[in-house]
């Protein structure tokens, strides 16, 4: 399915602008400051995965477990300023983030756990639910 996808985006570059697709994701606009701020944020909640995805592959549960916490953990909100860019963002946006940051934390404990367990797979769970806010967030909106 991935190949087809991937082939189907293809084609429409292919077709060259004339026939991109609508982007019917909902535009939130923000002060520059704050659109940069969050675009930031969100490629720093990027890293944060990608270091998270390396502890893990090492076996080092307790530093993805910090990583999850301190960067995209309900502990990472004051870090990220979400009080300053919260009242610009639409309900359901302001949720998917919230959701995002509440499933951060519960990897967190869960990956803590695998260090006592051994087993990796319920952590790893937990992560794909991480990532499935990041996906609903950027399928359902876009900044500018």
């Amino acid at each position: 399915m991935h190949h087809h996808l991937q082939h189907g985006a293809v084609a429409a570059m292919d077709r060259g602008p004339a026939h991109a697709p609508e982007d019917l994701r909902t535009l939130v606009e923000l002060p520059d400051e704050l659109r940069l701020h969050m675009l930031a944020n969100m490629r720093d909640h990027l890293l944060a995965l990608q270091q998270i995805q390396e502890a893990l592959a090492g076996d080092e549960f307790e530093t993805a477990a910090q990583i999850a916490e301190q960067r995209l953990g309900m502990t990472s909100l004051e870090r990220h300023g979400a009080h300053a860019v919260g009242p610009f963002m639409p309900e359901a946006m302001r949720m998917t983030g919230t959701e995002m940051h509440r499933a951060a934390s519960q990897f967190a404990v869960t990956v803590s756990d695998a260090s006592a367990t051994g087993d990796v797979r319920p952590a790893l769970a937990d992560l794909a639910r991480v990532t499935a806010q990041c996906v609903a967030c950027h399928e359902g909106f876009r900044v500018q």
